[in-house]
């Protein structure tokens, strides 16, 4: 936490910067605000500061129905010590199955529950318990704001499996009823058949480049970008039902917001779309901090480095891998035609309604329980064997959970775990690692469009550059390609 002076200063100057990195809590109405409010400033004495919106819940207030603290973007970790706190952070917000409780939390991280607690209450200030709760509550909140479901929905949607637990626990937090809440809001223009929701960032947000890098890699049948949006199905699981539909991401710059509209099939699951959803648009991203650390490229190239580029996640880690390594020494359109090709041989098909979005991509284990050999299957697409024992070597580490795509608290160890399969060298490892496991340092250094982008060098020298641009150096790389990008279609 930032000294109190300052703190009270972002809230005096409604400073963006620091959205959501803490939360004000105004004893004389107890109300917990975020730093952007546009509420009358408080006095200072009046204001006590909380590192997270639990803490601030947690010590009896409710949130500010002007700045809404559920809308405040998110916080990433930039070191190993805070990453085990992000990880049970980000699984108790997608609401996983059968880790309800602490205990099994812990186990799927694979440390002590008594660990997790110690790290997450260093962290967070809160217990996991509290967090969770939290995390459901806003949730609902944001549902009864900004979408006609009826209240059962709402809870169900936010992880609660009782509406009378829920009701009850609205009402103790938040001295209002749900509906209660619904009565105040603003109508919302919903649309049958479909919920959307917005999800803040941190400006400068360089919408256009990065919605241009997931065009250029989109998989027919799966993915499109049309209008200035991005669109895809989804088959995601819960429990032992899969639920199937699409979504669709929108830019709302005047809000600095993503505008999120997912299918009314996918509300069972709906934390995890979200959670997904921030994942691929690096929603936790900071960009000043990340500027300022790489702002030295631009004395190689002018505007080499822009201020809100983004990293590139990905929706789905064995998709995204499968792509990886179909684009291994073939141009990026070639690779999209192959990762076509595998999902209108192999994928579910899906009905969503939108043109052009029609299947679901393959899954791990849909792929291992094909007979034979996978080869055999995806030779005739056009997939060497090589690449194709590859995939199957991935999918079943990824079946067998031998190397965690889940935010890893030591991405390198993970990404090393990948040079262990076949057909699987250094670029392909730092590209996975870099969308999947959305590791800041990770750096394809072997890639064509980086060694282009910072001729003549060597790539020894290239790799000797790069130690300069550490922990950022997947963010390097994404301001290289952009800048390679944009030189060739100039020319």
């Amino acid at each position: 936490m930032l000294d109190r002076k300052t703190l009270y200063a972002a809230v005096k100057n409604n400073d963006a910067r620091l959205d959501g990195k803490f939360f004000v809590g105004v004893r004389t109405t107890g109300i917990y605000c975020r730093s952007v409010c546009k509420a009358r400033t408080p006095k200072e004495e009046n204001c006590t500061f909380f590192a997270t919106a639990a803490e601030a819940e947690g010590a009896g207030f409710r949130p500010c129905l002007l700045c809404r603290p559920e809308l405040a973007p998110g916080v990433a970790p930039v070191d190993a010590a805070a990453a085990l706190a992000h990880r049970a952070a980000r699984r108790m917000e997608e609401g996983r199955e059968g880790e309800e409780t602490l205990a099994a939390l812990a186990r799927a991280l694979g440390v002590s529950d008594r660990h997790l607690r110690r790290a997450f209450e260093a962290e967070y200030h809160i217990s996991p318990v509290q967090y969770r709760q939290t995390c459901r509550l806003l949730l609902a909140k944001r549902l009864l704001t900004d979408t006609d479901l009826p209240v059962t929905e709402v809870a169900l949607a936010a992880g609660f499996q009782s509406l009378r637990r829920f009701n009850a626990l609205f009402q103790s937090c938040y001295r209002m009823a749900p509906t209660e809440l619904r009565k105040r809001r603003k109508a919302p223009a919903e649309t049958a058949g479909q919920v959307t929701l917005e999800l803040r960032y941190r400006p400068p947000y360089r919408w256009e480049a990065l919605l241009a890098f997931l065009e250029q890699r989109a998989i027919p049948g799966v993915e499109k970008v049309e209008e200035g949006a991005y669109l895809r199905t989804v088959g995601l699981k819960s429990g032992e039902s899969l639920h199937t539909g699409w979504l669709k991401v929108a830019h709302v710059p005047e809000r600095e917001a993503l505008s999120v509209t997912v299918s009314a099939s996918l509300l069972p699951v709906l934390p995890q779309v979200l959670s997904r959803v921030r994942h691929l648009f690096d929603l936790y991203c900071e960009p000043e901090t990340i500027y300022e650390a790489l702002k030295g490229m631009n004395e190689l190239h002018p505007d080499l480095c822009r201020p809100g580029t983004r990293l590139p996640g990905c929706f789905d880690p064995f998709e995204m891998s499968v792509r990886a390594v179909l684009g291994q020494q073939i141009t990026v359109k070639g690779a999209t035609t192959l990762a076509g090709r595998m999902a209108r041989a192999l994928g579910t098909p899906v009905e969503t309604g939108v043109e052009g979005l029609d299947r679901l991509f393959p899954t791990t284990g849909e792929l291992l329980a094909l007979s034979g050999p996978l080869a055999e299957h995806l030779g005739p697409l056009g997939v060497i064997s090589a690449r194709s024992r590859t995939i199957e070597g991935l999918a079943r580490v990824i079946e067998e959970g031998t190397v965690d795509f889940d935010c890893p608290a030591q991405p390198r160890e993970e990404a090393e775990k990948l040079l262990t399969l076949p057909g699987v060298g250094p670029w392909t490892a730092q590209y996975i690692a870099m969308r999947t496991m959305g590791w800041a340092d990770a750096f394809p250094g072997a890639d064509l469009g980086i060694v282009k982008a910072l001729a003549p060098r060597t790539k020894k020298e290239i790799e000797t550059l790069s130690e300069t641009w550490r922990p950022w150096r997947a963010y390097a790389a994404i301001n290289l390609w952009n800048w390679e990008s944009g030189r060739e279609k100039a020319e």
